[in-house]
């Protein structure tokens, strides 16, 4: 089965990265690590959140949790070295596969004319379980595979054009964090404290979780080292590695 093979290491030739999930916290739960190698060996890596996740915190107003949440995204990045984060402003928990949510992620990859674009898991389950995947993460990745062959066609989203957005077609592979069908890693044995620095950025977040499991950080070792085992042992972060 996929989820039981040798994960082979990710693609290294490339310096501009895109990152395009739907929350505050999607990267934070699993793919930080790897942001942060990338950075720190000098790459370019941009967050583009489909929603401020607004709609995240049981015990807070939409109005006032978009506002935190947004700080905590931001500062939860620059831990890991990410200056640029963007907010698409759609709807969080309602968010829509569609044509406007394709135009804007073909906005932003236009943009930033990625070579690698991060996603969260996009398929129905989490890995390990029939743990079922909420519908914005799988909206938002969908929309992302598709937006990157929008991005690339002048005739495609044509008001883009108008915006001074040119076509975009470098994207070489769209990496998906978090997925049951994991094909590749990266090793983040010697930035895993910056993931659990990068989580802990999401305090207001956490401490709303009803799932003590999910708001303890630590958990995120454990996830890293299990990625470990099917890549040569140390910690690691694993991705479905899809070529464009």
């Amino acid at each position: 089965m996929a989820d039981a093979a040798e994960l082979e290491v990710m693609p290294d030739d490339w310096q501009r990265a895109l990152a395009v999930v739907a929350h505050p916290d999607d990267l934070e739960y699993g793919g930080a690590g790897a942001v942060a190698r990338w950075t720190r060996e000098g790459r370019s890596v941009v967050y583009t959140l489909a929603t401020r996740g607004e709609a995240g915190i049981d015990g807070m107003r939409p109005e006032e949790a978009a506002l935190v949440r947004e700080r905590e995204q931001i500062a939860a990045a620059r831990v890991v070295g990410v200056e640029t984060v963007e907010f698409l402003d759609h709807a969080d928990g309602v968010v829509e596969y569609g044509l406007p949510l394709r135009r804007d992620i073909a906005a932003a990859i236009r943009r930033h004319r990625p070579e690698l674009v991060i996603m969260t898991n996009h398929r129905d389950t989490w890995p390990g379980g029939p743990w079922l995947n909420m519908a914005d993460h799988r909206h938002v990745g969908l929309a992302t595979l598709d937006a990157v062959r929008d991005a690339a066609n002048r005739w495609v989203f044509r008001e883009l054009l108008d915006d001074g957005l040119e076509p975009w077609d470098g994207v070489r592979w769209v990496a998906a964090v978090a997925s049951p069908r994991a094909t590749h890693a990266v090793d983040i044995t010697a930035t895993i404290d910056l993931a659990v620095e990068s989580l802990r950025e999401h305090r207001a977040y956490l401490e709303g979780l009803g799932d003590a499991s999910m708001a303890d950080p630590s958990f995120i070792r454990a996830a890293a080292a299990e990625a470990g085992t099917r890549f040569g042992g140390g910690l690691a972060c694993n991705f479905e590695l899809i070529p464009m």
